[in-house]
């Protein structure tokens, strides 16, 4: 697959009294191209995460151990959809965001919510001395702690996507943060989680803080989701400086067995490609 060209980075904005107000624009300032958040997955897969990407015609996604994520093109048809259900395969779940129109009509929908997407809009990014750097040793602690606390996808080798910090409190892992999707310009910050023994005491702020600095630190720019009914950890990030760019949507959808009336037709294009390891 070619490299894609790298977008321009959009550097933080100065806030101001309405924090919720959308700051980044859809098309990419003054290029007329689609912005890389838009379709976040997908430019991850076509930039940065390239070698995390599993292909099928026009239809990408992240390695099933790695993350879920699977991208479509900003217009899918028919043919895409036969593409996801090959990619997949039959009876496995597929989960999109920034979907314009949902899976066809015979596919079984297991899970949708409305999200955010929000944008460092003058975060105070800091280092934090108590964290520590997390990696694959720590994976038995950190899908624990997910299980435990429920902050969204987290795989064996999801902490391969980027940096993962922790604190530990007595030896044990307890709270944690770390980078997912990776647009050119952007790193997303995701799996922010936090013990019940130790919530109130400011360690998903400090976290997001630290994981913030380190993206800051390769010039780019951090980023998030989060579900939109999810009030109390919104207001969480806005208080950091994060900002509403836009409202998405999360769905899970189980691929039709065969012999189900596709409303898909045909039988995918080419076969499956790995196109990194």
């Amino acid at each position: 697959m070619p490299e894609a060209t790298p977008l321009p980075t959009h550097p933080p904005t100065p806030r101001t009294t309405e924090p919720t107000t959308p700051r980044v624009p859809g098309p990419d300032a003054g290029t007329g191209a689609p912005h890389p958040l838009d379709n976040p997955a997908r430019a991850s897969l076509t930039g940065p995460h390239a070698h995390f990407a599993e292909r099928r015609g026009r239809i990408l996604r992240y390695r099933p151990d790695v993350t879920p994520w699977l991208a479509l093109p900003d217009a899918p048809d028919a043919q895409d959809w036969a593409d996801v259900a090959a990619l997949a395969g039959p009876g496995q779940p597929v989960t999109l965001t920034a979907f314009r129109e949902p899976p066809p009509a015979d596919w079984e929908i297991v899970f949708q919510a409305e999200g955010v997407q929000l944008v460092d809009d003058g975060v105070d990014a800091a280092p934090d001395p108590e964290a520590v750097l997390l990696g694959p040793a720590d994976v038995p602690e950190m899908l624990d702690l997910v299980e435990r606390t429920r902050p969204g996808p987290f795989l064996p080798r999801t902490v391969e996507l980027g940096t993962y910090l922790g604190i530990r409190r007595a030896g044990a892992l307890v709270a944690m943060a770390g980078e997912r999707l990776h647009p050119p310009g952007w790193t997303e910050i995701s799996g922010v989680c936090t013990d019940s023994s130790v919530r109130g005491q400011g360690l998903a702020s400090r976290l997001v803080r630290a994981v913030a600095h380190g993206i800051r630190e390769r010039g780019e720019t951090p980023f998030l989701h989060a579900a939109g009914s999810n009030t109390s950890a919104i207001r969480l990030y806005e208080s950091l400086g994060f900002t509403l760019r836009r409202r998405t949507a999360f769905l899970s959808a189980l691929v039709p067995e065969p012999g189900a009336d596709a409303r898909t037709g045909g039988q995918g294009t080419g076969s499956l490609e790995h196109v990194g390891r």
